[in-house]
């Protein structure tokens, strides 16, 4: 069916039965709890963009590939060196370099530095790794999901996604404590494999890495929305697809970044905990403050997750190494590396320290929470609202998507934005 205010694109009425497949039904089936989806196609096929729109330069300068190159290569590294310090120096980064120095950065130094502290591949790791990467997809997959659609891109799509994540987290951590409780396996079970999967992950991210940018040649999900810089290393790290999929809902970004990353990061501080408990008997103050505020995020992460579908990781960052390699080894690694630190490091903090901590945690939370709600609430509003008791004061935009359609928006500038 046509749509008459876009009548370059065709309304195709899809649904979504409860175990998550696509399939065509009457509108009946809305009364058996089947959600219906209106797929925006477009009814003509453009040409790939390339010029420098949307974020995205087309003349890459040599310090920008040099750059690029350093960042493919120091990031995993970085990665390698903090677990390195906190396994084998107590979290001190500098440790292992005056160690280094000490033997006067010799080759046989380095050598044997590698083969005794560098994290290992395991067998272990990798099995617990991908069994936890296939089992996250199964959950993706299968359980009940609404619809959300994020922003217009910028060949005029408006692409569905399934909102399962808080579901997810619920399940996923519902297994990880009950089979704990029964023995199934250590409590500790991330912390002791550690190292292992640090290995796996890597290799994952790289794997999704080079598939992303092989997939944007071979079989792009959306060809219109793709960005060529000109530079195949610019492009492997910031990526060429804007929304890779795997047939109309199963979504690259949306799965890496919630459900290995974010759904990961409760999940391994617990564990985390879990360590510190077996080697000194309890649990610091400071690591349950830590689990807390982490979880808040988290759960009003998956709470808002229709949300995020709106934000800059969705609505404007293409799909390469960036998110690939950044939601598969930086977002579970490098922002819990404090329970890590706690694991190894036990703090118990006094009675005042850990109040002043837990209301700056807090207020800065929401802050951030505030922040954004007052621009959601502008946009839902089409800016007919209050902001702070007064009438919000906005700035109405408009831009053109790559298939010649004017579309609006608004800029908020009182409230927490006109600061």
């Amino acid at each position: 069916m046509c749509d008459a205010k876009n009548p370059g694109v065709r309304n195709a009425v899809l649904y979504i039965a409860p175990n998550g497949s696509l399939h065509s039904k009457p509108r009946a089936s809305f009364l058996n709890g089947t959600t219906t989806v209106t797929m925006a196609v477009k009814d003509t096929k453009l040409k790939a963009q390339t010029g420098a729109t949307w974020g995205r330069d087309r003349d890459i300068s040599t310090l920008t590939v040099l750059g690029s190159i350093f960042i493919l290569t120091f990031c995993p590294t970085l990665t390698f060196w903090t677990w390195i310090s906190c396994t084998h120096y107590q979290c001190s980064i500098f440790e292992p370099v005056f160690e280094l120095a000490g033997n006067n950065f010799s080759s046989d130094a380095i050598r044997d530095f590698i083969l005794t502290k560098a994290p290992q591949y395991t067998y272990d790791g990798f099995k617990i790794y991908f069994t936890w990467l296939f089992f996250q997809g199964i959950l993706y997959a299968v359980l009940p999901a609404n619809i959300g659609y994020g922003q217009r891109t910028p060949a005029g799509y408006l692409l569905p996604y399934k909102v399962n994540g808080l579901l997810a987290w619920f399940v996923t951590h519902t297994l990880y404590l009950g089979g704990s409780y029964l023995g199934w396996w250590d409590p500790a079970i991330v912390h002791n494999n550690w190292g292992g999967l640090l290995m796996a992950a890597n290799v994952y991210g790289y794997f999704l890495t080079f598939f992303a940018f092989a997939k944007a040649y071979v079989f792009p999900s959306h060809p219109e929305d793709r960005k060529f810089s000109g530079s195949w290393v610019y492009d492997l790290l910031m990526g060429i697809e804007m929304n890779p999929r795997f047939g109309q809902l199963w979504d690259f970004k949306l799965f890496h970044n919630g459900r290995p990353g974010i759904v990961a990061w409760t999940l391994i501080n617990l564990s985390f905990a879990a360590a510190q408990y077996q080697k000194i008997g309890y649990v610091t103050n400071s690591m349950i403050l830590l689990n807390i505020l982490h979880a808040t995020y988290v759960l009003d992460f998956f709470y808002n997750e229709d949300w995020y579908l709106r934000t800059i990781d969705i609505a404007h960052d293409h799909f390469g190494f960036y998110l690939a390699w950044g939601d598969s080894v930086w977002l579970p690694f490098m922002y819990t590396l404090q329970s890590h630190y706690l694991a190894r490091n036990p703090v118990d903090l006094s009675t005042p320290y850990f109040i002043l901590v837990t209301i700056i945690g807090f207020s800065g939370y929401y802050i951030f929470r505030a922040v954004n709600n007052q621009k959601d609430l502008v946009r839902t509003m089409n800016g007919n609202c209050n902001i702070w008791g007064k009438p919000a004061n906005v700035i109405r935009t408009q831009y053109t998507t790559s298939d010649g359609k004017v579309h609006r928006s608004l800029l908020l500038t009182s409230g927490f934005w006109g600061m």
